[in-house]
């Protein structure tokens, strides 16, 4: 009979069939392909529109500013999306590069990429599984699955094994029975790659924006391209006009201005420890109403910790710090002052038992930077046991520790580990293990086994998982596990990272809602539930199976069910990725964070993924928009208020645009309506919309948060970024300058002078306008005399600098001729400052009438929020 394992003759021929062991790359567009898909929107086919028309009237300076800003914004998204196509590559890193299997009849490591079918696989503690496999033989073989699961804890394999989990205890052979994309991890891959992102907020809302604003421009340049031609107009006048409308109403300085704006949002987010991936990202995690999080290495540390100890005499003790960290202090329950293992021999006996009766490694390499280095190797229980013993500053060196004489290593069927140590000359037995597994082997009267077990239920309800431990001489080398003393209980769990319940806080502060999806056991999530008030009792829990019972009723049901519930356990990946989808149906704009393999689905579909950098899995990282470099959750509301700064300074740098452009246009209708020669020509327009504003809109886009940020309410969904209010102000702030550029365009002509004199002097007050116009931008709803003057002194640069350009340009021969400017008198300049500096006293006024009349209604819309 042959034994298992394939030849390599049969390897190589299943290769062929079945294909490597890795999963399909997704499909990428080229940067050609990217590129084309830049002109896809209605704000790039009106300056495409102004383009060509330039090109037929042989306006050709106008025409080559007009194909700079195209290309701009092209190179700008293509290279943008272009970086963003990694999303599902990363899941390949899960497979590891090399896997014992048998082969021609004797064990060899061959590459991961060529496991096929039907090979037999050697696995031990600390191998990563290269492909699913079926168990044949195992030795106390057990799998942390947290990645793929999110289960916290290492479970006990006997059937089948999957491929990117990791052995963490004993042995194990088995058939592989699926590689590359037939794989738990290629089925996941799989869903990844399924449809796309969803688009984010800042996206949506730019382009319901422009179209509102080509739409706008179009039905303006027919009306005035019907009344010029009506009153008998030259042609080629006509065609000029409506190229001069088209550029003064599309803001061109915009696709650079957020580009800047993400930018400086994205530099300020790594400063909070948010890395951000994808630019657009950046904005998003400001706009979000609704985080749905993993627990497990999100909330949680993902390392199994001992929180309490009861002892069988009754005494408790509460012990401080979270995961493998060697600090932490130990305090009897009720006393401020931390315990002495000299002082109380119960306690030290306890602790002792822990550390002999483990298989585990853990230890600690000082280094000369802050954190010590650590090497952890083993189970999650045996490790938590050993930083116990830290804690309590017990020996934990393996060569100073009582020399083993006897090692019972943990099996399911048993259900307990334990260890024989040669202590003053006498074999000593420590055990640790299930609870009702110890009790058989100790003696107890009837009340003290009704105590112990009223406290493991006690400590179970609470979501803690519960051992007991337990020592005792050797008497009889033939039944070593009887007669021993039971020394107490210790209660586990994989505990919320310390700044998770005051960072979910923060959120609901900030009205965003909360959710908890966990593949984790329910009494486990409901506990974690109770710290952050996300849940009271176990109805607030939805379960993965009643999940499916309401899509199976409808989708209407399922969506019901996850609107009116926060928690929701032993969740599969596909789950995951259902309720963010159900999220986004219900108008939710939604971030999902977690770390593992089983999170990569979610984060790809959710409007911002964000993923663990610490311990989060390559697959995570690789599936996200952000990456939180601390692993901490409270990181994430940091990256919400730069979020909301971001958003906020772009509606700023919108407004002085839309505003100035529309101040542009009034003047052009204004000349039309009062039959006035053209007032500015399209390349002066293009001056002031890329230069002298361009110069502006950059630096308002450095403008620090103005406080509270975190106090608002997210934007609802279908929110546009003009609100009444930004629409209030650009009208008053548009026709004011339009309206004295179209006094001051009429005034020169009627006193004799030229058109070009007239279009120099009304060019120069549109620049000022701008000036003035950018300090006002600072602030929607604050006076502009109660800012710090220089907490943005590159704004005040930025004016400086605008001036400075547009005044040098006058005096620069050849350019000065291209705009058509001439340098102006001091005395002349003096007077069309004032008459811009008019603008900041309309403005303020605006502001002040509008926070009388609109602070109760802010009041008001906020606390109705905070009841729904």
């Amino acid at each position: 009979m042959a034994g298992p394992g394939l030849s390599s003759q049969a390897a190589a021929e299943r290769l062929e069939q079945y294909g490597p062991n890795c999963l399909p790359k997704p499909a990428r567009l080229s940067f050609i392909r990217l590129f084309i898909l830049q002109f896809k929107s209605a704000f790039i086919y009106v300056l495409l529109a102004a383009f060509i028309a330039c090109l037929l009237l042989g306006q050709i300076l106008n025409a080559i500013f007009i194909f700079a800003v195209l290309m701009l914004n092209a190179i700008i998204g293509t290279v943008q999306e272009y970086s963003a196509q990694q999303a599902a590559d990363a899941l390949s890193k899960m497979v590891p590069s090399q896997t014992k299997v048998i082969r021609d009849g004797h064990p060899k490591m061959v590459d991961s990429l060529i496991l096929v079918p039907g090979d037999y696989i050697l696995l031990s503690n600390g191998d990563r599984i290269g492909a699913d496999i079926k168990i044949e033989q195992h030795n106390q073989f057990k799998v942390d699955e947290s990645a793929l699961t999110g289960e916290s804890v290492a479970v006990n394999k006997t059937d089948l094994a999957f491929a990117g989990t990791l052995v963490t205890h004993g042995r194990a052979e088995g058939e592989v029975i699926a590689t590359g994309a037939r794989t738990q991890i290629g089925q996941i891959a799989d869903l990844v790659r399924q449809g796309g992102s969803a688009k984010p907020p800042l996206m949506q809302r730019i382009e319901r924006f422009t179209l509102i604003i080509a739409i706008a421009t179009l039905i303006i340049i027919a009306l005035i391209f019907g009344l010029t031609l009506l009153r008998g107009a030259d042609l080629s006048q006509v065609f000029l006009l409506g190229v001069a409308l088209a550029v003064s109403a599309i803001p061109e300085g915009l696709p650079a201005a957020i580009t800047v704006a993400l930018a400086i949002g994205m530099k300020r987010m790594s400063q909070a420890n948010v890395i951000v991936r994808k630019l657009v990202a950046v904005e998003s995690l400001g706009s979000c109403t609704y985080i749905a999080s993993d627990k497990t290495g999100t909330l949680t540390v993902n390392e199994m910790t001992i929180s309490q100890i009861s002892l069988l005499s009754g005494e408790r003790y509460h012990v401080a710090g979270t995961g493998l960290t060697p600090t932490g202090l130990v305090h009897k329950h009720g006393h401020g002052v931390p315990v002495s293992t000299a002082r109380d021999p119960e306690l030290y006996r306890l602790a002792l038992t822990g550390v002999l009766a483990n298989e585990a490694h853990l230890s600690f390499e000082a280094r000369q930077s802050h954190a010590d280095q650590m090497h952890a190797d083993g189970d999650g229980v045996d490790l938590a046991f050993l930083a116990l013993g830290y804690k309590l500053n017990l020996e934990m060196d393996k060569a100073k520790q009582p020399p083993q004489e006897q090692l019972f290593a943990y099996e399911s069927e048993n259900q307990f580990s334990a260890s024989i140590n040669r202590i003053e000359g006498r074999s000593v037995i420590s055990v640790k293990g299930a609870v009702e597994k110890l009790l058989t082997m100790c003696q107890l009267d009837a009340q003290q086994t009704q105590a112990i077990l009223d406290e493991t239920h006690w400590l179970a309800r609470h979501g803690y998982r519960v051992l007991a431990l337990a020592s005792g001489e050797v008497s009889d080398p033939h039944h070593p596990l009887a007669g021993l003393d039971f020394l107490g209980l210790v209660a586990m769990s994989d505990p919320l990272r310390e700044d998770a319940i005051e960072a979910v806080a923060l959120c609901q502060q900030a009205q965003i809602k909360v959710a908890m999806i966990t593949g984790d056991h329910p009494v486990t999530a409901l506990a974690l539930a109770r710290q952050l008030k996300l849940a009271n009792d176990q109805d607030g829990v939805i379960t993965g199976e009643q999940l499916t019972q309401a899509q199976q009723q409808s989708l209407a049901e399922f969506d019901h069910l996850i609107a009116s519930h926060r928690v929701f356990a032993r969740v599969q990946p596909r789950q995951k990725m259902e309720i963010t989808e159900s999220l986004i149906r219900q108008g939710e704009f939604v971030a999902m964070t977690g770390d593992g393999v089983n999170d990569a689905p979610a984060l790809k579909h959710a409007h911002v993924g964000i993923a663990m950098g610490l311990k989060g899995t390559d697959v995570a990282r690789e599936s996200a928009d952000l990456v939180l470099t601390d692993d901490r959750f409270s990181s994430i509301v940091k990256g919400i208020i730069e979020g909301r700064i971001v958003y906020n300074n772009i509606r700023k740098v919108i407004y002085l645009l839309i505003s100035t452009g529309a101040a542009e246009l009034l003047l052009f209708i204004l000349s039309v309506l009062f039959a006035q020669p053209i007032p500015l020509f399209p390349l002066q327009i293009l001056w002031l919309n890329l230069v002298t504003n361009g110069v502006q809109d950059v630096a308002l886009a450095f403008e620090p948060g103005e406080g509270h940020e975190i106090d608002q309410p997210p934007r609802r969904p279908s929110e546009p970024i003009f609100d009444r209010l930004m629409l209030e102000r650009l009208i008053v702030s548009a026709l004011w300058m339009g309206i004295v550029a179209f006094g001051l365009f009429s005034l020169v002509l009627a006193m004799g002078s030229s058109e070009n004199d007239a279009r120099n002097l009304t060019l120069m007050l549109m620049v000022l306008f701008e000036n003035v116009h950018a300090l006002n931008s600072r602030s929607e709803r604050n006076s502009l005399l109660r800012m710090p003057v220089l907490s943005n002194p590159l704004l005040l640069f930025g004016i400086i600098l605008a001036q400075g350009i547009h005044i040098g340009a006058s005096y620069t021969p050849g350019l000065s001729q291209a705009l058509g400017i001439s340098p102006i008198g001091l005395g002349q300049w003096l007077m069309l400052l004032s008459a811009a500096s008019t603008l900041l006293f309309i403005d303020e006024y605006h502001k002040r009438l509008w926070r009388q009349q609109h602070k109760p209604k802010v009041r008001q819309a906020t606390a109705d929020r905070q009841l729904e």
